[in-house]
């Protein structure tokens, strides 16, 4: 058979419309496809939840992804070994307490599990703002992430969602959003954003887990997020807390109904 490229494009633009329709209105938002947001994404469409995973750049994966300064292995704890046990991930224990994992193949296959357990992923999309009515975040508003990155004058297009996870790391984009623009508390000691601390691997995987909660009407934080809003210390390339703080928000979601 003979190939033909406007067919090829149609059959792109028609697959992708109808995909991107569908998940206008989720009942899960969750930004930033690192590992805690991989993760929630996999727990929560396991759970039956119309899931949405918004990712600024064309690669999921996060901070996982290069490793440890681009040596692609990371390190878990036994807790976090657990997780990736869940997924079939292989793992080698490197001395008590320690295993490392394949970075590449830990990112690939928990995404490969939450999109076959139903979550999308878009990437190449950045969240701009946030929709909230009568003090709750109701919905995302996207724009592509080249546009923003060229400072193009575009209107952005709108999602609704239930809940809004924001994973995005250390950026904690989404919170710096409602903290700038929205008349909505967020629940840190200080009603702001705390910022992340420097480096203390152990600190920071136990409070990765503890900071990983609702922060505000709407909007949960995990990961690298749930520190930096916090003000916890950054951890560095072992991933356990992370596994578990995806985890974690996911079971939050579905506990809250």
């Amino acid at each position: 058979m003979a190939l033909n490229e406007v067919v090829i494009t149609r059959a792109i633009i028609e697959r992708f419309s109808e995909k991107f329709l569908e998940y206008t209105d989720v009942d899960t938002a969750i930004v930033g496809a690192g590992p805690a947001g991989l993760v929630a994404a996999y727990f929560l469409a396991k759970a039956g939840k119309k899931v949405a995973l918004f990712e600024r750049k064309l690669s999921i994966g996060g901070g996982m992804w290069g490793g440890g300064m681009m040596f692609n292995e990371i390190v878990v704890q036994e807790e976090g070994k657990a997780i990736l046990d869940i997924f079939g991930i292989g793992t080698r224990e490197y001395e008590p307490g320690y295993y490392t994992a394949d970075a590449v193949e830990s990112v690939t296959t928990i995404c490969s599990h939450a999109t076959k357990a139903g979550a999308k992923v878009f990437n190449c999309m950045s969240v701009e703002d946030v929709i909230i009515r009568e003090g709750r975040v109701t919905g995302l508003v996207i724009t592509w992430s080249p546009v923003e990155m060229a400072g193009l004058h575009v209107d952005p297009l709108s999602i609704a969602a239930k809940q809004v996870i924001d994973s995005t790391g250390h950026a904690t984009e989404v919170l710096h959003v409602i903290e700038r623009k929205a008349d909505v508390v967020i629940n840190t000691p200080t009603g702001k954003i705390m910022g992340e601390r420097s480096m203390w691997a152990d600190k920071a995987e136990r409070l990765t887990i503890e900071n990983t909660k609702e922060i505000c009407p709407g909007v949960y934080v995990a990961g690298m997020s749930a520190n930096a809003a916090f003000g916890g210390p950054r951890m560095g390339p072992v991933f356990g807390g992370m596994l578990l703080s995806g985890k974690k928000v996911a079971d939050l979601i579905v506990a809250a109904g």
